[in-house]
């Protein structure tokens, strides 16, 4: 069985007659003949029937067509994205980074990067901790967003590309004295309510290591897996969400 006898197939089939898919194909009846009865040897079925002078599709011709119609389509969207491939700045790139990185960060500049590179296909790849160098490491992704606390401390060997330092903001309801804008003193915090990330996420580490510097020990009110939950929290008044500067805010918070 090759691509020539599915091709011939589907065309047979949509034609009704082997005259008329040899014109369109343009090979040889003769030769279209014996690739459908070549075929049928190797799936062991009978494809058509003859009723007068068109061939007819059998039940089980009928059950196979919309199988050889998708292998088709799927040969032919391979070598489109081969033919992609081969053009200037083409190909397939593979990010894993964690879910506020995607929302705050990446969501942003795959916007602006898909207008510039239209033939690249960014494909994310969630993760957090120690997860995101192990996809990179296993050859599943070819970046991974990880702060330097989390690569220092791994064992995975990885090449570095160091982006702007990373900075926390601390969303809370207005009523709390501290400035909507500008940066604070990590020891300003006192002894309020915190909400943070848990220790699954590498700036979570980061944070308790500026902590442990600045020797200031948090009250620790509430920890989550999801940035959305501290500021929800936050905006319920129940504490002081800290949170990476990556995430997106509708309005400006204090940083530190």
């Amino acid at each position: 069985m090759d691509l020539r006898q599915l091709r011939t197939f589907v065309t047979v089939a949509k034609d009704g007659t082997v005259s008329r898919a040899s014109a369109e194909l343009r090979v040889a009846q003769p030769a279209l003949s014996r690739q459908i009865q070549a075929l049928e040897h190797d799936l062991g079925v009978k494809l058509f029937d003859r009723v007068r002078r068109r061939l007819v599709l059998t039940a089980e011709g009928k059950e196979l067509l919309a199988d050889c119609r998708g292998a088709l389509s799927a040969v032919n969207w391979i070598s489109e994205r081969a033919q992609l491939l081969r053009k200037p700045d083409a190909g397939i790139v593979n990010v894993a980074a964690t879910p506020q990185s995607i929302d705050g960060v990446l969501s942003v500049f795959l916007a602006s990067y898909t207008k510039e590179r239209p033939n690249v296909q960014v494909r994310l790849i969630e993760a957090v901790g120690d997860e995101l160098l192990a996809i990179v490491c296993r050859g599943e992704a070819h970046f991974a967003f990880a702060t330097a606390g989390a690569i220092e401390a791994s064992d995975y060997a990885v090449d570095r590309i160091w982006l702007p330092s990373l900075e926390f903001v601390a969303a809370t309801t207005p009523d709390r004295k501290f400035s909507r804008s500008g940066r604070m003193d990590l020891r300003e915090l006192g002894s309020r309510p915190l909400l943070l990330l848990n220790r699954s996420f590498a700036v979570r580490e980061a944070f308790d290591a500026a902590c442990r510097v600045a020797e200031f020990w948090p009250n620790v009110q509430f920890e989550s897996r999801t940035p959305h939950t501290l500021l929800a929290l936050a905006e319920a008044g129940v504490g002081i969400a800290v949170v990476p500067s990556v995430r997106k805010f509708d309005a400006p918070f204090p940083s530190f």
